[in-house]
C-alpha cells in the first residue's frame, strides 16, 4: 500500500501541475481553437492520420481504457535490428532484452515481466492472432518498420475482441495498405549491419496489390552473434460497392548465433565475450501466416467481417546457459488454424447520441509439437522430451457502446470462452486429456465523462484468464483433478485531457489480481508449471504530448507499478508478500522532434527502468536498471529522398539483462554506442 499511495501521489501531482501550467499559461494563439472532446482515452506518438467515419468492426480507440498508438511518420526513421525494440516509443511497455539470437527479446505491459513464464500479452497483425502456444511472438520480427502504419497496443482487462493470451492487453502491428507508391530503405552502421527494406503498393480501379521484402544483418557486437533475419509478404484486395475481400501471406525466417551469457564479473570486464562453450549455441526460425479477408455491409447501419488464417511456427535452437550444464536442442512445430467472425450494428436509436452493437465469435485449432535434446556442439546425445497435443479455444462476445448524450459514453461486454485438446507423450507412450476449464466467462464495463470541452474522465473493470500453457494445460498423472483457470480482475481509472491545442495527456491508476497465477518452468524437461499463487499488480500511469512552438513536438510518459505474491503456492510459503522477479518499478519513456527547418529535422528518445529483483525470494539481488538516450537526425534531400542518422545509445550507457539458474547470476551486456544511417525514397 505505502509504494501504491506513494506512486499515485507522485503520478497526480506531475498532472496537476502540467495541467494548471496549461491552462494558466497556455500559448495566447491557440486559446480558442481546442478540440471538442472525443470520448475516447487513446494517447498518440506521431502524427495522426484522420480518416472517413468508420464502418466495420469496433476500433480500438472505442475501448475506455490506456490505448496507445505509435503512427507510421514516428516508426519511419528507427533503426533497430529486432521490431520489439520499436516499442521503446510506447508508453509503459517493459522492454526485455535478452540479445541471444532468435530469442532476441520480449514487449510486456501491466507489471507482468518478459521472462517468457507469464505471457500476458495478445499479439495481432492486422488484427490476426499471432502468438506461438506459450503465448511468446516469434511472428513479432516478421513484420519490419518500413510496412507499419502504426502499432497499436490495448492496456487492461476490458477489450472483449480477445481471449487467451490477452490476460494484460494486446499488440497489433498495422501495415499498409493500398497505394500507389514505392518505399525503400538501405540503411547500414555499427556491428556491421544492414537494413534493406522495399515497400511497393499498387492501386487499380478496384484492385490493390501491397508487396514488400526486407532483410536485415548484423555481425552483432558482442562474438558469436551474427544474425540474419528476411520477410515476405504480400496484400491482394479487391474492393467492390460494399464488399472487400483480400489475401494476405508472410513468410518470415531468421538464422542467428547466440553469444550466451557471462559471470558478473566478465560482463564488467569483458562485456563482449562469448565462452567457448557456447561456440555451437544458436538457432534457426521460420514464421509463415497466410489468411483470407472478407468484410461487407449487410444492411444500412449492419457490417460484417470474416477472417480465416493460418500460422505455421518452425523454431531449432541450441543453447547452453553454463559450464556446468548441457548443451539442450529445443524443437518446435506449431500449426495454428484459426477464423474469427463479427458483426457490427449502429442503428440509430431514438433518446440516444449514439449506439454502436457488435457480436464475435472466433475459433483457434493448434497442432503442437515440442522436443528436446541434450546435445554436444549439435550433435543429439538423448531425448528428454518427444510431445505432442492439439488444444482448441473456441470464444464469442458481445459488446456495445452507448452514447446517451454527447458527453457520456458507456461500453458493457461479455466474453465467453472454452478450452479442449489431447495431449501425447510420445517418450512414455502416454496420453492426456485436458483440464477441464468449464466456460470461462468474463465481464466488462466502462465509462467515459466528459464534463468540459478539454477534459474526460474514464473507469473501466474488466476480468480475463489464463491456462495453462503446452503440457500444463493437461490433466497428466500424477496430477488427477482438474485445475481451475487463472481469473484475473482488473480496474482503472483515468483522466484524459487537452487543456490547449499544445499540450494532452493521460493520467490513470490501475490494479489487476489474480487467482491460481501459473508460471512455466522454462528449463523443465516435462514442460510442466508451478503455481505462483494469487498475484496483485498496482500502477500508475502518466502520459504528456506537448507542441510548445511550430516545429516541435514532444511527449514524456511515466509507469510507476508493483507485482507482488498476495498469497503463495503452499509449497513456497516463503514468497508471501515478495515481489515478482524482473518488475521494475519505474519506466520512463520520452521523445523530441524539431523541425529546425523545412529540410531537417533533429530527434531524442529517452527510455529506461529501475532496477528489479531476479527470483521470488527477492534475496538474490537487484539488477537491470538503466537509462538509454538516442540521437536522430533526418535531412529531406529531396521531395523523394530521405537520410536518416541515428546514434544508438549516445551516451555509452553499459546495461546488461540479467536471469538467475537458481547457483548464480548470469548476465547479456547489451550494444554499446552505435551510429547507423539509412538513406529512404518515395517515389
Amino acid at each position: 500500500m505505502p509504494f501504491f499511495h506513494t506512486a499515485v501521489a507522485r503520478a497526480c501531482a506531475a498532472c496537476t501541475l502540467c495541467t494548471v501550467f496549461a491552462t494558466t499559461i497556455g500559448l495566447k494563439a491557440h486559446a480558442q481553437t481546442a478540440d471538442a472532446p472525443t470520448g475516447e482515452s487513446a494517447f498518440d506518438v506521431g502524427r495522426v492520420v484522420v480518416t472517413a467515419a468508420q464502418r466495420g468492426p469496433l476500433r480500438s480507440r472505442s475501448l475506455l481504457t490506456s490505448v496507445d498508438v505509435v503512427n507510421a511518420d514516428a516508426l519511419a526513421g528507427q533503426s533497430v535490428q529486432a521490431t520489439w525494440e520499436l516499442f521503446n516509443l510506447v508508453p509503459g511497455a517493459l522492454l526485455t532484452n535478452f540479445n541471444q539470437g532468435t530469442t532476441s527479446g520480449k514487449v510486456a505491459m501491466r507489471g507482468f515481466n518478459g521472462e517468457g513464464n507469464v505471457n500476458a500479452v495478445k499479439m495481432l497483425i492486422d488484427g490476426l492472432p499471432a502468438n506461438s502456444n506459450d503465448g511468446n511472438m516469434p511472428f513479432l520480427d516478421a513484420v519490419m518498420p518500413l510496412e507499419l502504419q502504426a502499432i497499436e497496443v490495448v492496456r487492461g482487462t476490458n477489450d472483449a475482441r480477445y481471449g487467451l493470451h490477452n490476460i494484460a492487453g494486446s499488440i497489433n502491428l498495422v501495415t499498409a495498405r493500398g497505394g500507389n507508391d514505392l518505399q525503400a530503405r538501405l540503411g547500414a552502421g555499427a556491428f556491421n549491419s544492414l537494413d534493406l527494406q522495399l515497400a511497393k503498393g499498387i492501386e487499380s480501379g478496384a484492385f490493390s496489390q501491397n508487396y514488400f521484402v526486407g532483410h536485415k544483418r548484423s555481425h552483432g557486437w558482442r562474438e558469436h552473434s551474427d544474425s540474419h533475419k528476411t520477410t515476405l509478404s504480400g496484400q491482394w484486395f479487391y474492393n467492390g460497392a460494399t464488399w472487400q475481400a483480400g489475401l494476405t501471406a508472410r513468410h518470415f525466417t531468421h538464422d542467428a548465433q547466440e553469444p550466451g551469457y557471462l559471470t558478473e564479473a566478465d560482463a564488467v570486464a569483458r562485456p563482449r565475450l562469448s565462452y567457448a562453450f557456447s561456440a555451437t549455441d544458436g538457432g534457426e526460425r521460420t514464421a509463415d501466416q497466410l489468411a483470407l479477408h472478407l468484410d461487407g455491409r449487410l444492411a444500412t447501419a449492419l457490417d460484417g467481417s470474416v477472417r480465416v488464417y493460418r500460422n505455421r511456427y518452425v523454431d531449432q535452437r541450441w543453447v547452453q546457459f553454463s559450464a556446468g550444464t548441457s548443451q539442450q536442442e529445443r524443437d518446435s512445430d506449431e500449426v495454428h488454424t484459426g477464423m474469427r467472425a463479427t458483426l457490427s450494428w449502429r442503428p440509430p436509436v431514438a433518446g440516444m447520441h449514439a449506439v454502436a452493437l457488435e457480436g464475435g465469435v472466433d475459433f483457434e485449432h493448434q497442432d503442437d509439437r515440442s522436443q528436446r535434446y541434450l546435445t554436444t556442439q549439435r550433435l543429439r546425445q538423448s531425448q528428454t522430451r518427444d510431445q505432442a497435443w492439439t488444444l482448441d479455444t473456441t470464444g464469442a462476445y458481445v459488446q456495445a457502446v452507448l452514447q446517451p448524450t454527447a458527453t457520456v459514453k458507456i461500453v458493457p461486454g461479455w466474453r465467453v470462452d472454452r478450452v479442449s485438446g489431447d495431449f501425447s507423450n510420445q517418450l512414455a507412450h502416454t496420453s492426456a486429456g485436458i483440464n477441464d476449464y468449464g466456460h470461462i466467462h468474463q465481464p466488462k464495463l466502462s465509462a467515459v465523462w466528459s464534463p468540459v470541452v478539454w477534459a474526460s474522465v474514464y473507469a473501466n473493470w474488466g476480468r480475463t484468464f489464463q491456462v495453462g500453457v503446452g503440457s500444463g494445460s493437461f490433466k497428466i498423472p500424477p496430477r488427477v483433478t482438474d485445475l481451475r483457470p487463472s481469473i484475473n480482475d482488473g480496474w482503472e481509472a483515468g483522466f484524459k485531457f487537452r487543456p490547449q491545442p499544445w499540450l494532452d495527456g493521460r493520467f490513470a491508476v490501475w490494479q489487476q489480481t489474480a487467482t491460481d497465477e501459473v508460471r512455466r518452468k522454462l528449463n523443465d524437461p516435462s514442460g510442466d508449471s508451478d503455481n505462483v499463487g494469487a498475484t496483485r499488480r498496482r500502477g500508475a500511469d502518466l502520459q504528456l504530448g506537448f507542441k510548445p512552438m511550430p516545429g516541435l513536438d514532444g511527449w514524456v510518459a511515466m509507469t510507476l507499478q508493483k507485482a507482488v505474491i498476495v498469497e503463495p503456492d503452499p509449497l513456497a510459503p516463503a514468497t508471501r508478500g515478495k515481489e515478482i522477479d524482473h518488475v521494475p518499478h519505474h519506466l520512463v519513456n520520452a521523445g523530441m522532434d524539431w523541425r529546425v527547418a523545412p529540410t531537417l529535422k533533429l530527434s531524442a528518445t529517452l527510455n529506461g527502468q529501475s532496477s528489479y529483483f531476479l527470483d521470488s525470494s527477492n534475496a538474490t539481488g537487484r539488477y537491470g536498471a538503466y537509462a538509454l538516450l538516442n540521437l536522430g537526425a533526418s535531412w529531406q534531400a529531396s521531395p523523394s529522398w530521405t537520410l536518416d542518422t541515428q546514434l544508438r545509445n549516445a551516451t555509452n550507457r553499459a546495461t546488461a539483462y540479467v536471469w538467475h539458474d537458481g547457483t548464480q547470476a548470469l548476465h547479456s551486456p547489451s550494444a554499446p554506442r552505435g551510429l547507423f544511417v539509412a538513406l529512404s525514397t518515395r517515389l
